[in-house]
C-alpha cells in the first residue's frame, strides 16, 4: 500500500468490560478482571498507520472504574447491568480528529451506542466496524455513526477513514454503509492476511493481553490472526456471510509476526485463527502448518489456541470430501499440541459443540466414539489445560437429549483424565446464542422461541431461547447441572486460574 500524508489523528477504542450481577453479586456474565490480547487492534491500527493515519489505541477495558447503567430482568430475578474499566464520560470527545469503535458481539451493542451518543456532541465523524456492526448496521448509524464498515478483511478501512475526514478515498468506495444509509456499490476485494502490514513493536506492546494463566508465568500475551475465512457454511455463524473464500498467512508471515510479539515481550500467543487447518484444503498446506509450528517451538513462545481446532480436519481424511478416514493424524496431532512443560500448546478451546445428540447441527463433527479417540490421542500431547466447550438449548433439546450429554460428559472426562492425570480439564456449557445475522436468528424468530430482545443477554451464561421441550430457564438449570461436572477439580485444584472460571461465581 502507498503511503500518503498523515491525513488525520484517528482513535481506535476497545470497549470496556462488561458485567451482569445479581443483588447476590452472582455474575451472569463472563467477565474477567484480566483482559485478552487485541489480535484484530494489531491488524487495524497497523494498516491505517501504513495508510498515512496518526492512529492511535484508547483501550477503555484499562481501568478500574465499574459503572452502572441499567437493569434487566432475567428468570425472575433483576439482574444489573454494568461495565468495568475506563469510564466512558472520562474521554475527552475532541481529542481526536475521528473516532473508530469496534463491535464484535451483540452483547456489546448497548455500550457501543452510549459511547457513539457521548463521542457525537465533538462533532467528530464515528466509523464503527466488526461483526455485530455488520449484521446491524441500521443500529449504529441510528447512534450516530459517520460511517458502518461491512468488510472484515482490511481493505476498505483506509477509504473509509479519508471518505469521513473529508478527504478524496485512495480507491471507490465499497462495503460500507453512510450515514445516510447508502451503500456505495465498489467492488472489493479481499485483503489477505498475508497483506496485512506488520505492526510496530510498540503497538504490539499496547496491545498485549493478560488473560489470567500467570501460575506458569505465560503473562504478558502475544496474539496472531493467521487467517480469515472458514470452508463451512454453518446456519449458526456469521462468517459464511463475509463472502471472504479463505485466506491465510504464509509461514514466513506468520512466524515474522510472532517474532515481533515476542519482541514487544510477550510470553505466551493466543492464536484467534477461525480456521488454522483450512490450509489442509489446498496442496502443500500441510507443509506450511508443520512449518509454523516448527517455527513457533523454535521461537519458545507457548501457544493458546483459544478458539479451537476443527477435530475432522484433524483426522487422517482432514475432512475432505470422499474421504472418510476418520482415525487421529497423530503426526499432526503431536505438531500442534505436544508440550514439554516450556515450549507447545499450553491451553486449548475444543469445540465438542452437540458431540451426542444433534450433530446434524455440526457438520465438522466426529462420530461419539472417533470423538473420544480424537480427545484421546490429543490428551496424550500432554497439553496440560483444556476447556472443552458443549452448546445447549438448540430447539430440538430435551431433558432426555441432556440426560444423554451429562452421562457422555462424565465418560468424556474419565477417558481423558485416564490418559493424564495431571490435565485441567474444564466443560463449559454454553447455551445457544442466536446470533444477528445468521440464518439459525433468522429461524428461531420464526419459531417463536426467542424470549428476550435484550442484546445484553445474549451471552453465554443467560439463555434467552426456549427449545420445543424445555424453557429457557430450564436449560439455564440444565447450564448449572452440567457445569458441577467439573466440581471436584475447582474444590480441589486450588488454582487462580481456575477460580476464574468457577461458574459458581459466573466468572
Amino acid at each position: 500500500m502507498a503511503i500518503h500524508k498523515k491525513a488525520g489523528k484517528i482513535g481506535l477504542i476497545e470497549l470496556p468490560a462488561l458485567r451482569l450481577y445479581d443483588s447476590q453479586g452472582n455474575r451472569w456474565m463472563s467477565h474477567r478482571k484480566d483482559y485478552p490480547p487485541l489480535g484484530s487492534k494489531q491488524v487495524l491500527i497497523s494498516g491505517l498507520q501504513e495508510g498515512g493515519f496518526d492512529a492511535h489505541l484508547i483501550n477503555l477495558k484499562k481501568g478500574d472504574k465499574t459503572t452502572e447503567f441499567g437493569n434487566v430482568r432475567w428468570k425472575g430475578t433483576d439482574l444489573t447491568k454494568a461495565y468495568s474499566g475506563t469510564k466512558i464520560e472520562d474521554i475527552d470527545y475532541g481529542e481526536y480528529d475521528c473516532w473508530g469503535i469496534t463491535v464484535n458481539m451483540s452483547t456489546d451493542r448497548e455500550i457501543a451506542c452510549m459511547l457513539i451518543k457521548h463521542l457525537a456532541p465533538g462533532g467528530k465523524p464515528i466509523v464503527v466496524g466488526g461483526s455485530d456492526a455488520i449484521a446491524t448496521p441500521e443500529t449504529y448509524i441510528r447512534a450516530g455513526a459517520a460511517a458502518v464498515v461491512l468488510d472484515k478483511s482490511g481493505a476498505v478501512n483506509c477509504s473509509v477513514f479519508d471518505h469521513v475526514l473529508g478527504n478524496p478515498p485512495r480507491q471507490e468506495l465499497g462495503k460500507v454503509m453512510l450515514a445516510d444509509g447508502t451503500r456505495p456499490s465498489a467492488k472489493i476485494r479481499v485483503m489477505s492476511p498475508e497483506a496485512w502490514p506488520l505492526p510496530s513493536v510498540g503497538l504490539v506492546r499496547e496491545c498485549m493481553g493478560n488473560t489470567g494463566y500467570s501460575a506458569e508465568g505465560l503473562m504478558p500475551s502475544g496474539s496472531l490472526i493467521s487467517d480469515i475465512g472458514c470452508d463451512h457454511n454453518c446456519d449458526f455463524c456469521q462468517t459464511s456471510s463475509y463472502k471472504l473464500g479463505y485466506h491465510s498467512m504464509s509461514p514466513e508471515r506468520a512466524l515474522r509476526w510472532i517474532e515481533i510479539q515476542k519482541e514487544a515481550g510477550a510470553k505466551s500467543l493466543v492464536m484467534w485463527s477461525d480456521q488454522f487447518l483450512g490450509r489442509l484444503l489446498r496442496a502443500g498446506g500441510r507443509d506450511e502448518i508443520f512449518k509454523i509450528m516448527k517455527g513457533i517451538r523454535e521461537l519458545g513462545i507457548p501457544i493458546n489456541w483459544d478458539n479451537g481446532m476443527d477435530l475432522r480436519k484433524l483426522t487422517l481424511g482432514h475432512g475432505l470430501r470422499g474421504n472418510n478416514d476418520l482415525r487421529p493424524d497423530s503426526e499432526l496431532i503431536d505438531t500442534i499440541f505436544k508440550w514439554d512443560g516450556k515450549i507447545g500448546t499450553c491451553i486449548s478451546y475444543i469445540p465438542g459443540e452437540r458431540p451426542v445428540f444433534g450433530r446434524e447441527n455440526y457438520r465438522k463433527l466426529l462420530p461419539w466414539q472417533e470423538h473420544l479417540r480424537m480427545l484421546r490421542s490429543i490428551v496424550r500431547t500432554g497439553v496440560p489445560y483444556l476447556h472443552y466447550g458443549v452448546v445447549i438449548g438448540f430447539p430440538d433439546e430435551s431433558s432426555e437429549s441432556l440426560s444423554y450429554l451429562e452421562e457422555a460428559m462424565y465418560e468424556l472426562r474419565h477417558e481423558v483424565m485416564t490418559v493424564n492425570s495431571a490435565l485441567t480439564f474444564l466443560i463449559f456449557p454454553f447455551a445457544l446464542i442466536p446470533i444477528p445475522g445468521t440464518v439459525q436468528e433468522v429461524n428461531i424468530r420464526k419459531s417463536g422461541l426467542l424470549r428476550f430482545e435484550d442484546p445484553f443477554l445474549r451471552g453465554y451464561w443467560t439463555p434467552t431461547v426456549d427449545s420445543h421441550h424445555l424453557s429457557y430457564e430450564e436449560i439455564s438449570d440444565w447450564q448449572m447441572r452440567l457445569f458441577r461436572i467439573n466440581s471436584a477439580e475447582i474444590d480441589s485444584a486450588g488454582d487462580p486460574a481456575l477460580a476464574r472460571h468457577s461458574f459458581s461465581s459466573r466468572a
